[in-house]
């Protein structure tokens, strides 16, 4: 208090107890795409990182999902001695096989009708920010900010990304940067998006990770368009890789329903409308003379025929629309093989969305210190490349330190996170993702904290509450399992003091040291049980 100059009694109020610590936010991922719109009431969205909590606050701010249109089309070099498919059952008309997996079918082939292969590709509504959005709640996400960087008229262009990356430097909460539709460009274009992505969580803001799709992660490594794996490690560079990690492979989803999908998500319905016509046997003679005893064409036939008609007719009614899909999956196998089809390919996703679910969920349970592995994957169906123990050798222990997480599939477990790495595998201090996100957490609760002693004297009493309050804090997060060691003084020490981390001229200078020594708990990755035989004792 100020001098005394009047006589009277005067009331000094002395804090006793340091400030606290809050702990800052370890779960609130940051998702960069393109949505159907970015408005909140009137005000435009676009480009602006802006926090939502819930599946119906997106719909809410960035609208729903893109329509896909699909083009059929004959494959190129197709035909049954292109494709080798299997012949139709008694050589009838109509008789739709699938592309069998590991078959000696080209690549492209989708399916095969008639001894001729198709494909089916997307050429419109190629984003795929929506359906991870909906895969990354589905996996336990929460909180999140999302940065549109366009709608569903705009090019998938890097610069876009890149933009929606810088427009996160404004805020402070995000923890994880997301960039799912970034394995849409072309990969050297995917490969500048991530190491920007890098570039802002380790140089610029060191208080968020990157979690990276593999490009091509679809793919086996024995793929005859190269290793992706391979690929990614030598496009990607050395910089900041203890701030990412990288999964692989991607995922074959539930998240997109048959209800989705229909006759209108192929733009040339004339083609499925004569595919399907030639199936069902409605494009040969009409039935006769329509006087002659055979009474006519078919009734049956002519419902068909009507039906088929009225997939060109833009003006029916979203029920009718509704009623010709289900008609045609009932009559028609092959265009139920389409369909199913059509939403394989929308439901192969990459896993990133899903891990940051996957971060979400184990911080709210057991905390940010836990390795995010050894849990299953919500509304996967299974990962695109099947990964056995031996594959995995190389995706976790590589010379070059790259570590890539497997996503695997075990029997009888389902499909699990079976890597917790960053990319710097190769460094003792970066190594595990939890150790990575433990230390931002303690670093950003106590950069926090500290704000209001600046400007505070340089002194004992100063240096003795900072210290309290650090000590307080760490006790309170070894409690918990944070932090490794069987009492407090195993786990952490604080230090701050003249002669211990300053000199006087740090004190002329306005300098308050303080070092800050932490045990962050590390996942047991490999469990040794050794077994010995020993003598009968009785």
């Amino acid at each position: 208090m100020g001098q005394m100059k009047t006589p009277g009694v005067y009331i000094v109020e002395k804090s006793a107890f340091p400030n606290s610590v809050v702990e800052v936010a370890t779960a609130v991922p940051a998702f960069i795409g393109h949505t159907e719109k970015a408005v909140n009431g009137g005000k435009s969205l676009a480009g602006k990182a802006w926090r939502i909590t819930s599946m119906a606050e997106f719909h809410s701010f960035f609208g729903g999902a893109p329509f896909p249109k699909f083009t059929l089309a004959e494959a190129q070099g197709g035909g049954a001695e292109a494709a080798t498919p299997p012949p139709a059952e008694g050589g009838e008309a109509g008789a739709a096989e699938p592309a069998a997996d590991g078959g000696s079918a080209p690549a492209a082939m989708d399916f095969t009708f008639n001894d001729k292969a198709y494909t089916l590709d997307q050429s419109e509504g190629h984003y795929i920010l929506y359906n991870c959005m909906r895969l990354f709640f589905q996996n336990g996400g929460g909180p999140c900010y999302i940065v549109s960087v366009g709608d569903y008229k705009a090019a998938v262009e890097a610069d876009r990304f890149k933009k929606g990356i810088e427009e996160l430097i404004k805020e402070q909460e995000p923890t994880m940067v997301v960039v799912p539709e970034a394995v849409l460009l072309e990969d050297a274009d995917c490969t500048g998006v991530q190491q920007a992505a890098l570039q802002h969580c380790g140089g610029k803001m060191r208080n968020r990770v990157a979690i990276l799709d593999v490009y091509d992660g679809y793919r086996d490594r024995q793929d005859p368009a190269g290793d992706c794996i391979d690929q990614f490690r030598n496009a990607l560079g050395i910089n900041y890789l203890d701030f990412a990690a990288a999964y692989y492979p991607w995922v074959d989803t539930s998240i997109v329903q048959d209800k989705e999908l229909g006759y209108e998500s192929i733009s040339n319905a004339d083609m499925v409308k004569t595919l399907i016509s030639e199936e069902l046997g409605l494009d040969g003679d009409s039935g006769g003379d329509k006087g002659g005893d055979a009474g006519g064409e078919d009734p049956k036939k002519a419902q068909l025929k009507e039906a088929l008609e009225k997939m060109t007719d833009p003006s029916l009614a979203d029920d009718e629309k509704e009623l010709l899909n289900k008609t045609l999956v009932q009559v028609s196998p092959l265009f139920k093989t389409m369909c199913k089809e059509l939403k394989a390919k929308l439901n192969r996703l990459p896993p990133s969305a899903a891990m940051a679910g996957i971060y979400t969920m184990v911080d709210n349970a057991r905390g940010v210190w836990k390795a995010p592995a050894n849990v299953s994957l919500n509304a996967v169906i299974a990962p695109s490349v099947n990964i056995t123990h031996d594959d995995q050798e190389d995706l976790n222990v590589p010379t070059s330190g790259k570590s890539i997480n497997a996503i695997r599939s075990f029997i009888g477990e389902g499909v699990l996170c079976w890597g917790a790495r960053t990319l710097d595998g190769n460094s003792l201090d970066w190594r595990y993702i939890n150790v990575r996100r433990t230390m931002i957490m303690l670093e950003e609760s106590i950069r926090l904290a500290s704000k209001a002693y600046v400007f505070e004297p340089n002194d004992a009493n100063t240096w003795v509450t900072v210290k309290s309050m650090i000590s307080n804090f760490l006790t309170g997060i070894w409690k918990r399992g944070g932090l490794a060691g069987a009492v407090p003084s195993d786990a952490f020490s604080v230090h701050v003091g003249l002669g211990e981390t300053m000199t006087p001229e740090d004190i002329l200078e306005g300098i308050l040291r303080v070092t800050v020594l932490v045990a962050v708990s590390r996942p047991a990755e490999f469990i040794e049980i050794t077994f010995q035989q020993q003598m009968q004792k009785s």
